[in-house]
């Protein structure tokens, strides 16, 4: 059975990335890249589904870990009878074959340890013909391991045992000894991949990680969580395009023996604006910049054809099947691969693109070549479609309606255009687009306004709140001490907060096309934060905010969702969109701490660019890495 999802912890290549349980198992990998089929899925299954466990013999062991300071180099300090040692694991950076290491080190004592190897392929199902390399080999001693297209080779100078399905060794660590292991992945018609010096990998993989985390810009309170949230952004960042997957795993699900399990092994524009603006403004221009040209290359072509995600590289087709030979994370079934809302209308994508863009702009970053043309083409085809019903920003599968926060971002996005135009200079029909603004403002606060209520509903029509009605003052759609918002926000309060977190929206009592049941959404709960925040409530929130931290695990981690029942995340781990939420809180809240003079007046400030002045925010004085 695989441990708790909190239990476990990520490390990555900028390319793919494996979670490490607190036993020494490695239960997902996916190789060599996010989207591959994974080779260790005991996560979705048992050992026998793949996994790599390094582990004392004693099963009375205990164990700690960290991170080393600034970086994603997990390790793991095993206590025994006979002595203490550590596992320091981590994925070097690579410009060629992927490596995932090992590294045994020895604290005190002599502590036997026990190694299995347990390869995989295509999440669980290929199992591979193992032989030695060639004694005389010239990248030295070890196994290869080859199926299909797919050739792992491992290299260690303890003796391995080649048993039926699995290599295994038993071995002796004393105090002030490393013993490595390597394991190289490359194609199977590829030569076999060459040796690296594991010692001098950690220490290029330290200095690299450290290099990165040194140049955020962010300080305060809250800035060694702020720095995790951010190194988690960048290990989810696919280096060769630039796109920044939503998280390394499918089908964790947000609900303990439930059917909401999907793939989030893919990129969202949905997250678009917030990735854009957290990496601005922890100083990452570089990585912000990547982002927004990948942006505009997934979005090329017909206005008509944009998807709400794309593939690492910008790919289409990312077609959804099952796996059915996995039972599912306790049993959560099904596990799913592929994502079968790329094909979904829903209108907010176009809102979070054009505020993008503008963000980029604000932030001085080098325009995209035919970026405003791309823009402009965006907004000519969400005038003909905005009026229509979606599925909306939770990807429902229970039918279309005219949701309140698709409306919303319909409007951002023909606001954001005239801003563009307006402050840069660039071509356009501004007063067209001023007209549009007007007709979809009035239109969201007729028809998505209840006044009995006093809050904006998740749909024209119903009686149900949605949490995303809380990014109305965030995007700038109504101020913050406008009655309507504060109506809002203590209506979310009042009818989604449960055990003091946030919940999408009451799944029980809305048809999207599945059974009822999640956890809290913790991005949401940070945009309450962020809200609370803006309508001066300034305790309210460090409260919240304190206890949403709380919640991460012991090294720093979250989760899509949180289970208030069980206390336990939930979801696909760890979630982009939960640590772009929380950088953002934190970044509001510093910003109110600053000055113990400052009132609820000073937090609704929502001008695009004071965001930036916090942190000294300017793109063209940034130091590039």
């Amino acid at each position: 059975m695989p441990a708790r999802i909190e239990d476990y912890a990520m490390i990555g290549d900028c390319r793919s990335a494996a979670l490490v349980a607190r036993d020494g198992s490695i239960d997902w990998l996916c190789w060599p890249y996010f989207d591959s089929p994974a080779c260790f899925a005991a996560l979705l299954g048992g050992p026998e589904h793949g996994r790599w466990r390094i582990a004392p013999d004693d099963p009375r062991a205990t164990s700690t870990r960290r991170y080393h300071d600034d970086t994603l180099i997990l390790e793991t300090r095993f206590e025994t009878v006979e002595g203490c040692v550590a596992v320091i694991d981590f994925m070097p950076l690579r410009d060629g074959a992927a490596d995932l290491v090992r590294l045994v080190k020895g604290v005190h004592g002599t502590v036997t340890m026990s190694m299995e190897l347990i390869l995989r392929f295509d999440y669980g199902a290929s199992v591979p013909w193992s032989r030695p390399l060639d004694a005389d080999d010239p990248t030295g001693p070890g196994m290869r391991l080859i199926a299909g297209p797919d050739k792992v080779v491992m290299r260690t100078p303890v003796e391995i045992q080649d048993v039926p399905g699995s290599l295994r060794a038993r071995f002796e660590v004393k105090a002030g000894e490393t013993v490595p292991f390597v394991l190289s992945r490359v194609p199977s018609h590829h030569a076999d991949p060459r040796e690296i010096d594991p010692l001098a990998a950690l220490t290029d993989t330290e200095r690299y990680w450290r290099t990165w985390a040194n140049r955020c810009q962010i300080d305060g309170r809250w800035s060694s969580a702020i720095r995790r949230s951010l190194i988690v952004l960048k290990a989810l960042t696919f280096v060769p395009t630039g796109g920044v997957v939503a998280a390394p795993t499918t089908s964790l699900p947000e609900q303990l023996g439930g059917e909401r399990n999907w793939d989030y092994r893919y990129c969202w524009l949905r997250d678009a604006t917030l990735t854009l603006q957290a990496l601005m403004l922890g100083g990452y221009y570089t990585e912000a910049n990547d982002w927004s040209h990948w942006l505009v290359r997934a979005v090329a072509g017909a206005p008509s054809q944009v998807q709400i995600m794309y593939g690492l590289s910008g790919e289409r087709r990312l077609p959804e099947w099952e796996v059915d030979w996995l039972p599912g994370y306790e049993g959560a079934k099904p596990v799913r691969v592929g994502n079968g809302a790329v094909g979904q209308l829903q209108l907010d994508v176009y809102g979070e693109v054009m505020d993008a863009l503008h963000q980029s702009r604000l932030g001085g970053l080098p325009p995209v070549d035919a970026t405003w043309e791309v823009q402009t083409k965006l907004v000519a085809h969400l005038e003909t479609v905005w009026r229509e019903p979606d599925e909306g920003i939770w990807e429902v599968r229970g039918g279309r309606q005219h949701f309140t926060y698709s409306k919303v971002m319909a409007w951002v996005a023909f606001d954001r255009a005239i801003k563009s135009a307006e402050r840069f200079g660039l071509p356009g029909p501004v007063d067209h687009w001023r007209r549009l603004c007007k007709e979809i403002h009035a239109d969201v606060c007729t028809n998505g306004f209840d006044k009995q209520r006093n809050a904006f509903m998740q749909a024209y029509g119903s009686s149900e709140m949605d949490a995303s009605a809380l990014m109305i003052p965030l995007v700038g759609f109504l101020p913050p001490d406008d009655p309507r918002v504060v109506g809002t926000v203590e209506a979310v309060e009042r009818e989604l907060m449960r055990d003091g977190l946030v919940q999408r929206y009451r799944t029980s009592r809305v048809d999207d096309g599945l059974p009822a049941g999640e956890g809290a959404f913790l991005a949401c709960s940070f945009w309450m934060v962020d809200c609370l925040v803006m309508i001066g409530r300034q305790r309210d929130a460090r409260a919240l905010f304190e206890r949403l931290l709380s919640l991460r695990n012991d090294v720093g981690l979250l989760a899509e969702e949180y289970d208030t029942t069980h206390g336990r995340q939930v979801g696909n781990f760890p979630q982009a969109f939960s640590h772009i939420a929380l950088v953002h809180a934190a970044i509001r809240l510093d910003a109110l701490a600053d000055d113990d003079r400052a009132d609820a007046a000073d937090a609704r400030e929502t001008d695009d660019e004071a965001r930036y002045e916090h942190v000294g925010y300017r793109a063209d004085k940034a130091v590039r890495a």
